[in-house]
Protein backbone atom coordinates (compact mmCIF):
# COMPACT_ATOMS: atom_id res chain seq x y z
CA UNK A 1 0.00 0.00 0.00
CA UNK A 2 1.37 3.73 -1.29
CA UNK A 3 0.81 6.17 1.15
CA UNK A 4 -1.83 7.60 -1.18
CA UNK A 5 -3.47 4.62 -1.07
CA UNK A 6 -3.36 4.56 2.79
CA UNK A 7 -5.13 7.88 3.31
CA UNK A 8 -7.61 7.11 0.12
CA UNK A 9 -8.44 4.15 2.32
CA UNK A 10 -9.53 7.00 5.43
CA UNK A 11 -11.53 9.32 2.62
CA UNK A 12 -13.42 6.20 1.58
CA UNK A 13 -14.03 5.27 4.91
CA UNK A 14 -15.05 8.64 6.17
CA UNK A 15 -17.73 8.65 3.33
CA UNK A 16 -19.16 5.28 3.86
CA UNK A 17 -18.93 4.98 7.86
CA UNK A 18 -19.93 9.06 8.36
CA UNK A 19 -16.67 9.08 10.95
CA UNK A 20 -14.42 11.61 9.89
CA UNK A 21 -10.85 10.65 9.43
CA UNK A 22 -9.37 13.03 12.07
CA UNK A 23 -11.21 11.04 14.43
CA UNK A 24 -8.48 8.03 13.55
CA UNK A 25 -5.12 10.19 12.72
CA UNK A 26 -3.97 10.73 16.63
CA UNK A 27 -4.57 7.32 17.61
CA UNK A 28 -3.00 6.10 14.46
CA UNK A 29 0.39 8.48 14.64
CA UNK A 30 0.66 6.66 18.27
CA UNK A 31 0.64 3.32 16.63
CA UNK A 32 2.72 4.08 13.59
CA UNK A 33 5.37 5.29 16.65
CA UNK A 34 5.12 2.01 18.47
CA UNK A 35 5.05 -0.05 15.42
CA UNK A 36 8.29 1.66 13.90
CA UNK A 37 10.25 1.39 17.41
CA UNK A 38 9.42 -2.44 17.87
CA UNK A 39 10.53 -3.05 14.07
CA UNK A 40 13.50 -0.89 14.02
CA UNK A 41 14.67 -1.11 17.49
CA UNK A 42 14.56 2.52 17.79
CA UNK A 43 15.87 3.73 21.19
CA UNK A 44 15.16 7.68 21.02
CA UNK A 45 11.39 9.24 21.49
CA UNK A 46 9.94 9.08 17.89
CA UNK A 47 6.74 10.60 16.53
CA UNK A 48 4.69 9.83 13.11
CA UNK A 49 3.58 12.81 11.27
CA UNK A 50 0.45 12.01 8.59
CA UNK A 51 -0.32 14.81 6.66
CA UNK A 52 -3.32 13.85 4.34
CA UNK A 53 -2.88 17.47 2.03
CA UNK A 54 -0.07 16.15 0.57
CA UNK A 55 -0.20 11.90 1.31
CA UNK A 56 2.88 11.91 3.30
CA UNK A 57 3.60 9.39 6.30
CA UNK A 58 7.03 10.52 7.93
CA UNK A 59 8.88 9.45 11.38
CA UNK A 60 10.81 11.66 13.50
CA UNK A 61 13.35 10.56 16.14
CA UNK A 62 14.65 13.17 18.74
CA UNK A 63 16.90 13.47 21.29
CA UNK A 64 16.94 16.17 24.35
CA UNK A 65 19.94 19.04 24.93
CA UNK A 66 21.46 18.21 27.78
CA UNK A 67 24.84 19.09 29.94
CA UNK A 68 26.04 16.05 30.70
CA UNK A 69 24.93 13.34 28.57
CA UNK A 70 23.69 10.09 30.73
CA UNK A 71 21.78 7.95 27.88
CA UNK A 72 22.87 8.44 24.14
CA UNK A 73 20.24 6.81 22.40
CA UNK A 74 17.55 9.81 24.13
CA UNK A 75 20.17 12.37 24.93
CA UNK A 76 22.02 14.90 22.99
CA UNK A 77 25.37 17.58 25.08
CA UNK A 78 24.60 20.96 24.74
CA UNK A 79 28.14 21.39 22.74
CA UNK A 80 26.42 18.93 19.93
CA UNK A 81 24.02 20.10 19.41
CA UNK A 82 24.87 23.68 19.24
CA UNK A 83 27.61 22.38 16.45
CA UNK A 84 24.21 21.42 14.83
CA UNK A 85 22.49 24.82 15.49
CA UNK A 86 23.46 27.80 17.75
CA UNK A 87 20.43 28.71 19.12
CA UNK A 88 19.92 25.36 21.22
CA UNK A 89 19.85 25.29 24.76
CA UNK A 90 19.29 22.82 27.36
CA UNK A 91 15.34 21.27 27.75
CA UNK A 92 15.35 21.26 23.43
CA UNK A 93 14.13 18.40 21.59
CA UNK A 94 16.07 18.04 18.22
CA UNK A 95 14.66 15.71 15.43
CA UNK A 96 15.80 13.51 12.34
CA UNK A 97 14.04 12.54 10.09
CA UNK A 98 14.24 8.27 9.97
CA UNK A 99 11.76 7.33 7.78
CA UNK A 100 12.49 4.02 6.38
CA UNK A 101 11.63 3.27 2.97
CA UNK A 102 9.15 0.45 3.25
CA UNK A 103 7.15 1.68 6.52
CA UNK A 104 4.42 2.37 4.11
CA UNK A 105 4.27 -1.89 4.75
CA UNK A 106 4.48 -1.24 8.31
CA UNK A 107 1.93 1.70 8.51
CA UNK A 108 -0.83 -0.18 6.58
CA UNK A 109 -0.84 -3.42 8.87
CA UNK A 110 -0.85 -1.19 11.86
CA UNK A 111 -3.50 0.90 10.35
CA UNK A 112 -5.52 -1.64 9.59
CA UNK A 113 -5.24 -3.02 12.72
CA UNK A 114 -6.28 0.55 14.55
CA UNK A 115 -8.38 1.49 12.18
CA UNK A 116 -11.02 -2.08 13.03
CA UNK A 117 -10.51 -1.20 17.07
CA UNK A 118 -11.67 2.75 16.39
CA UNK A 119 -14.09 1.92 13.87
CA UNK A 120 -15.63 -0.64 16.43
CA UNK A 121 -15.61 2.34 18.99
CA UNK A 122 -16.67 5.18 16.38
CA UNK A 123 -19.90 2.91 15.28
CA UNK A 124 -20.78 1.97 19.15
CA UNK A 125 -20.55 5.55 20.10
CA UNK A 126 -22.31 7.20 17.18
CA UNK A 127 -24.96 3.85 18.09
CA UNK A 128 -25.02 5.30 21.83
CA UNK A 129 -25.75 8.62 20.92
CA UNK A 130 -28.31 7.98 18.50
CA UNK A 131 -30.00 5.82 20.69
CA UNK A 132 -29.78 7.90 24.12
CA UNK A 133 -32.77 10.26 23.02
CA UNK A 134 -35.36 7.32 22.42
CA UNK A 135 -34.26 6.48 26.14
CA UNK A 136 -38.04 6.87 28.04
CA UNK A 137 -40.11 6.69 24.83
CA UNK A 138 -41.54 3.80 22.77
CA UNK A 139 -39.97 2.39 19.73
CA UNK A 140 -41.15 -0.45 17.35
CA UNK A 141 -38.73 -3.72 16.21
CA UNK A 142 -39.82 -7.05 15.14
CA UNK A 143 -38.77 -10.03 17.34
CA UNK A 144 -35.61 -11.59 15.52
CA UNK A 145 -34.29 -14.35 17.84
CA UNK A 146 -34.60 -15.92 21.59
CA UNK A 147 -32.28 -17.15 23.88
CA UNK A 148 -34.08 -19.10 27.39
CA UNK A 149 -36.86 -16.73 27.86
CA UNK A 150 -34.83 -13.77 26.70
CA UNK A 151 -36.26 -11.82 23.35
CA UNK A 152 -33.35 -10.11 21.30
CA UNK A 153 -35.59 -7.13 19.50
CA UNK A 154 -34.17 -5.15 16.16
CA UNK A 155 -35.48 -1.60 16.91
CA UNK A 156 -36.38 -0.10 13.66
CA UNK A 157 -34.27 2.64 12.45
CA UNK A 158 -31.24 2.16 14.12
CA UNK A 159 -28.07 -0.41 15.18
CA UNK A 160 -29.07 -1.02 17.98
CA UNK A 161 -30.44 -4.24 19.63
CA UNK A 162 -33.21 -4.40 22.04
CA UNK A 163 -33.44 -6.61 25.21
CA UNK A 164 -36.77 -7.96 26.43
CA UNK A 165 -36.10 -10.31 29.69
CA UNK A 166 -38.29 -12.05 31.53
CA UNK A 167 -39.33 -9.64 33.90
CA UNK A 168 -40.26 -7.13 31.24
CA UNK A 169 -42.16 -8.99 29.49
CA UNK A 170 -46.37 -9.11 29.84
CA UNK A 171 -47.61 -12.36 31.64
CA UNK A 172 -48.42 -15.07 29.44
CA UNK A 173 -47.76 -13.03 25.98
CA UNK A 174 -46.01 -15.05 23.69
CA UNK A 175 -44.26 -13.50 20.70
CA UNK A 176 -42.96 -15.33 17.68
CA UNK A 177 -39.73 -14.37 15.46
CA UNK A 178 -40.48 -11.67 13.05
CA UNK A 179 -43.33 -10.43 15.24
CA UNK A 180 -43.09 -6.32 15.41
CA UNK A 181 -43.74 -5.11 19.14
CA UNK A 182 -43.77 -1.90 20.58
CA UNK A 183 -41.15 -1.35 23.63
CA UNK A 184 -40.61 0.98 26.06
CA UNK A 185 -36.76 2.07 26.48
CA UNK A 186 -35.81 1.59 29.94
CA UNK A 187 -31.91 1.96 29.34
CA UNK A 188 -28.97 1.55 27.49
CA UNK A 189 -26.07 -0.74 28.23
CA UNK A 190 -22.36 -2.11 27.02
CA UNK A 191 -21.76 -5.10 26.54
CA UNK A 192 -19.13 -6.89 24.80
CA UNK A 193 -21.32 -7.48 21.29
CA UNK A 194 -21.77 -3.75 21.77
CA UNK A 195 -24.59 -1.27 22.95
CA UNK A 196 -28.00 -2.74 23.38
CA UNK A 197 -31.01 -0.93 24.76
CA UNK A 198 -33.19 -2.48 27.64
CA UNK A 199 -36.97 -2.91 26.41
CA UNK A 200 -40.12 -3.50 28.66
CA UNK A 201 -43.16 -4.35 27.66
CA UNK A 202 -44.39 -4.61 31.99
CA UNK A 203 -43.06 -1.42 33.34
CA UNK A 204 -45.36 1.55 34.11
CA UNK A 205 -43.30 3.34 31.48
CA UNK A 206 -45.06 1.63 28.64
CA UNK A 207 -48.40 2.38 29.74
CA UNK A 208 -47.87 5.90 30.47
CA UNK A 209 -46.33 6.80 26.75
CA UNK A 210 -48.81 4.64 25.17
CA UNK A 211 -51.60 6.91 27.08
CA UNK A 212 -49.07 10.27 26.15
CA UNK A 213 -49.84 8.84 22.62
CA UNK A 214 -52.97 8.31 22.27
CA UNK A 215 -54.13 11.50 24.41
CA UNK A 216 -53.07 15.00 22.97
CA UNK A 217 -54.17 16.50 26.40
CA UNK A 218 -51.14 14.76 27.73
CA UNK A 219 -48.58 16.07 25.40
CA UNK A 220 -49.92 19.50 25.95
CA UNK A 221 -50.22 19.61 29.85
CA UNK A 222 -54.11 20.26 30.13
CA UNK A 223 -54.08 16.58 31.19
CA UNK A 224 -51.37 15.16 33.65
CA UNK A 225 -50.93 12.04 34.68
CA UNK A 226 -49.52 11.86 38.62
CA UNK A 227 -48.90 8.04 39.09
CA UNK A 228 -49.28 4.91 37.51
CA UNK A 229 -49.32 1.28 39.30
CA UNK A 230 -49.60 -1.98 37.49
CA UNK A 231 -49.55 -6.01 36.99
CA UNK A 232 -48.88 -6.47 34.14
CA UNK A 233 -51.04 -8.37 31.96
CA UNK A 234 -53.61 -8.31 34.56
CA UNK A 235 -54.25 -4.73 35.91
CA UNK A 236 -53.41 -1.20 36.16
CA UNK A 237 -54.25 1.71 37.56
CA UNK A 238 -53.40 5.30 36.48
CA UNK A 239 -54.51 8.47 38.45
CA UNK A 240 -54.96 11.49 36.47
CA UNK A 241 -56.08 15.31 36.55
CA UNK A 242 -57.09 18.07 35.00
CA UNK A 243 -54.34 21.58 34.93
CA UNK A 244 -57.59 23.45 32.87
CA UNK A 245 -61.07 23.11 33.77
CA UNK A 246 -62.54 23.08 30.67
CA UNK A 247 -60.91 19.77 30.11
CA UNK A 248 -62.48 16.48 31.35
CA UNK A 249 -59.54 14.42 32.24
CA UNK A 250 -61.07 11.05 32.64
CA UNK A 251 -63.06 11.90 29.27
CA UNK A 252 -59.55 12.86 27.71
CA UNK A 253 -58.39 9.45 28.54
CA UNK A 254 -61.21 7.48 27.44
CA UNK A 255 -62.29 8.55 24.28
CA UNK A 256 -65.40 8.89 22.49
CA UNK A 257 -66.69 5.89 22.88
CA UNK A 258 -63.71 4.66 24.59
CA UNK A 259 -61.31 5.06 21.20
CA UNK A 260 -58.27 5.84 23.00
CA UNK A 261 -58.50 4.03 26.07
CA UNK A 262 -59.35 0.95 23.99
CA UNK A 263 -56.29 1.03 21.89
CA UNK A 264 -53.83 1.06 25.03
CA UNK A 265 -56.05 -2.33 26.16
CA UNK A 266 -55.78 -3.68 23.06
CA UNK A 267 -51.72 -3.05 22.65
CA UNK A 268 -51.80 -4.79 26.56
CA UNK A 269 -53.69 -7.36 25.57
CA UNK A 270 -56.82 -7.18 26.76
CA UNK A 271 -55.15 -5.79 30.23
CA UNK A 272 -57.71 -4.34 32.75
CA UNK A 273 -57.14 -0.57 32.82
CA UNK A 274 -58.50 1.86 35.96
CA UNK A 275 -58.65 5.18 35.02
CA UNK A 276 -58.65 7.55 38.60
CA UNK A 277 -59.28 11.36 39.20
CA UNK A 278 -56.59 12.16 41.62
CA UNK A 279 -57.78 13.85 44.54
CA UNK A 280 -55.68 15.78 47.82
CA UNK A 281 -58.29 14.60 49.89
CA UNK A 282 -56.88 10.85 50.78
CA UNK A 283 -60.66 9.92 51.84
CA UNK A 284 -62.07 10.61 48.06
CA UNK A 285 -58.47 9.54 46.44
CA UNK A 286 -58.68 6.17 48.44
CA UNK A 287 -61.98 5.56 47.87
CA UNK A 288 -61.59 6.11 43.97
CA UNK A 289 -58.11 4.03 43.75
CA UNK A 290 -60.92 1.07 44.93
CA UNK A 291 -62.63 1.40 41.11
CA UNK A 292 -64.48 -0.60 40.18
CA UNK A 293 -65.88 -1.16 43.43
CA UNK A 294 -68.30 0.94 45.45
CA UNK A 295 -67.10 2.28 48.60
CA UNK A 296 -69.42 3.30 51.66
CA UNK A 297 -66.79 4.90 53.93
CA UNK A 298 -63.19 5.74 54.38
CA UNK A 299 -61.58 6.44 57.41
CA UNK A 300 -57.82 7.09 57.71
CA UNK A 301 -54.95 7.36 59.94
CA UNK A 302 -52.75 10.14 59.19
CA UNK A 303 -50.05 8.81 61.49
CA UNK A 304 -49.55 5.62 60.84
CA UNK A 305 -50.71 5.86 56.87
CA UNK A 306 -53.02 3.31 57.11
CA UNK A 307 -57.13 3.48 56.33
CA UNK A 308 -60.29 1.30 57.09
CA UNK A 309 -62.88 0.91 53.82
CA UNK A 310 -66.43 -0.24 54.04
CA UNK A 311 -67.90 -1.57 50.73
CA UNK A 312 -71.19 -3.54 50.06
CA UNK A 313 -71.05 -7.30 50.76
CA UNK A 314 -71.22 -7.89 47.37
CA UNK A 315 -68.29 -5.66 46.57
CA UNK A 316 -66.12 -7.13 48.74
CA UNK A 317 -64.91 -9.50 46.47
CA UNK A 318 -64.19 -6.98 43.34
CA UNK A 319 -62.78 -4.07 45.66
CA UNK A 320 -60.25 -7.09 46.75
CA UNK A 321 -59.38 -8.18 43.45
CA UNK A 322 -58.22 -11.78 42.55
CA UNK A 323 -55.73 -12.65 45.12
CA UNK A 324 -55.96 -9.30 46.51
CA UNK A 325 -54.60 -7.99 43.72
CA UNK A 326 -56.94 -4.37 43.22
CA UNK A 327 -56.38 -3.64 46.96
CA UNK A 328 -52.50 -4.22 46.68
CA UNK A 329 -52.53 -1.90 43.31
CA UNK A 330 -54.81 0.41 44.89
CA UNK A 331 -52.73 0.50 48.72
CA UNK A 332 -49.42 1.22 45.64
CA UNK A 333 -51.10 4.17 43.81
CA UNK A 334 -52.10 5.94 46.89
CA UNK A 335 -49.35 5.50 49.03
CA UNK A 336 -51.82 4.43 51.82
CA UNK A 337 -51.89 1.09 53.49
CA UNK A 338 -55.90 -0.26 52.41
CA UNK A 339 -57.85 -2.38 55.14
CA UNK A 340 -61.01 -3.53 53.32
CA UNK A 341 -64.34 -4.89 54.83
CA UNK A 342 -67.82 -5.71 54.01
CA UNK A 343 -70.55 -3.36 55.41
CA UNK A 344 -72.25 -6.34 57.70
CA UNK A 345 -68.97 -7.44 58.60
CA UNK A 346 -67.90 -4.15 60.02
CA UNK A 347 -71.13 -3.37 61.56
CA UNK A 348 -70.96 -6.73 63.68
CA UNK A 349 -66.99 -5.44 64.59
CA UNK A 350 -69.27 -2.68 66.00
CA UNK A 351 -71.66 -4.55 67.84
CA UNK A 352 -69.32 -6.14 69.86
CA UNK A 353 -67.42 -3.38 70.43
CA UNK A 354 -70.19 -1.66 71.93
CA UNK A 355 -71.32 -4.95 73.66
CA UNK A 356 -67.38 -5.18 75.43
CA UNK A 357 -68.10 -1.72 75.94
CA UNK A 358 -71.61 -2.02 77.93
CA UNK A 359 -70.58 -5.18 79.85
CA UNK A 360 -67.32 -3.35 81.27
CA UNK A 361 -69.91 -0.75 82.53
CA UNK A 362 -72.70 -3.26 84.29
CA UNK A 363 -72.36 -3.77 88.32
CA UNK A 364 -73.56 -6.73 89.82
CA UNK A 365 -76.53 -6.79 91.97
CA UNK A 366 -74.13 -8.69 94.68
CA UNK A 367 -71.55 -5.44 94.32
CA UNK A 368 -74.79 -2.82 94.83
CA UNK A 369 -75.59 -4.78 97.96
CA UNK A 370 -71.66 -5.22 98.74
CA UNK A 371 -71.20 -1.24 98.70
CA UNK A 372 -74.03 -0.44 100.39
CA UNK A 373 -72.79 -2.86 102.98
CA UNK A 374 -69.65 -0.84 103.61
CA UNK A 375 -71.00 2.13 103.38
CA UNK A 376 -73.55 1.23 106.36
CA UNK A 377 -70.04 -0.21 108.27
CA UNK A 378 -68.78 2.94 108.25
CA UNK A 379 -71.55 5.08 109.41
Amino acid sequence: MTNKDFFLALDELEKTKGIKKEFFLETLQTALAVAYKRNFGEGRAVEVKLNPEKGTIKVFAYKTVVETVEDEDTQISLEDAKAIKKSYKVGDQIGEEVTPKDFGRIAAGTAKQVLTQKLREAERSIAYGELEEKVDTLMSGYVRRKENDTYFIELAGTQIEGVLMPGDQIASEKLNLNDRVRVYVKKLRETARGVQAVVSRSCPGFVRKLFENEVPEIGTGHVVIKNIVREAGYRTKMAIYSTDPQVDALGACVGNKGTRVNSVVSELGGEKVDIIIYSDDPFEYIARSLSPATVLSVEIDEINKTSKVIVPDDKLSLAIGKSGQNVRLAARLTGWKIDVKSESKAKEEERKENSEDTSEQVISLDDIENVLSSVDDEE
